[in-house]
């Protein structure tokens, strides 16, 4: 019998979907709700069903930026048998957003027992959901919204790059969260810090999802319910990316922060109450 129904991993798709971009915590919302439903969240199955869902979001990625992602692999692919194509912008950004992804690439392979142990734990997540809207809410007082895409460098890329290791280690703080947040503080304004978070994730969320396939398929989930979960979450992230997009053209970020800080008191409450198990 999987150890999610049809029903759930539909659910989950909607959770993964809605969360995986906004800067709320994609991790820490679905162990809740997995909690919520009796889901035994510490289990491999279940772990590599929430990574693989993931690429359903990521999926959604591709595709609404696709012209994006078309013109910086066309412009790196002449770079490499081009020497005079290498000055282009969109070639040096693609070879930051691979650089900037080995890094949390080794702590994650380093890290994995850690991750998938105490640190993913419902309190870890709930206290890194509050210490992240500190974080959030700083970002968005040291900001100067100075500069936008065309301006981001080597150093940005690294920098906001590596700042995806928080959300790896402390769930709750999440990535696209910690990277907008960096991403601010670095002084781009608010379209160029979360179009640059949507395309570091790119290759550290893929590589996840597929990493966690085996363990998906091979340990009580089936394929018909990674299938469903995979697909709500590729129609519900595509629908959130356009939201976003939207959103932080004339707001800022000052909501999520106060969401995150209800939403880290509420899985305090039921942890207390062992409403939920951590």
């Amino acid at each position: 019998m999987s150890a999610i129904g049809l029903g759930q991993a539909a659910l989950l798709g909607i959770v993964e979907g809605l969360t995986e971009f906004l800067p709320v915590s994609s991790t820490g919302h679905l162990k809740l709700v997995e909690g919520l439903m009796n889901i035994p969240v510490d289990d491999d199955a279940v772990v590599g069903f929430t990574a693989v869902i993931q690429v359903g979001a990521i999926a959604a990625v591709f595709v609404y930026f696709y012209r994006d992602i078309a013109r910086f692999v066309t412009s790196w692919v002449r770079g490499l048998a081009h020497r005079e194509e290498r000055g282009n912008h969109d070639y040096k950004f693609t070879w930051w957003v691979i650089y900037s992804t080995i890094p949390i690439v080794i702590v994650g392979l380093a890290a994995k027992p850690l991750i998938d142990g105490v640190l993913g734990s419902l309190w870890v997540v709930a206290v890194s959901l509050i210490v992240g809207s500190g974080v959030m809410w700083a970002a968005e007082q040291m900001a100067r919204f100075k500069r936008g895409e065309d301006q981001v460098t080597v150093k940005d890329a690294m920098i906001v790059g590596c700042s995806q290791i928080l959300a790896l280690l402390f769930p709750g703080f999440s990535r696209s969260g910690a990277t907008i947040s960096t991403a601010l503080i670095r002084d781009l304004d608010r379209m160029a810090a979360t179009r640059l978070s949507f395309f570091l994730g790119l290759p550290a969320l893929t590589g996840a999802g597929l990493y966690e396939l085996k363990d998906a398929t091979s340990g009580g989930v089936s394929g018909s319910a990674l299938a469903v979960g995979t697909l709500v979450s590729f129609v519900v992230a595509y629908a959130s990316i356009a939201w976003l997009l939207k959103f932080v053209a004339r707001h800022s970020f000052n909501s999520f922060v106060v969401y995150r800080i209800v939403i880290g008191v509420v899985i305090i409450g039921l942890l207390a109450t062992d409403t939920v198990n951590s």
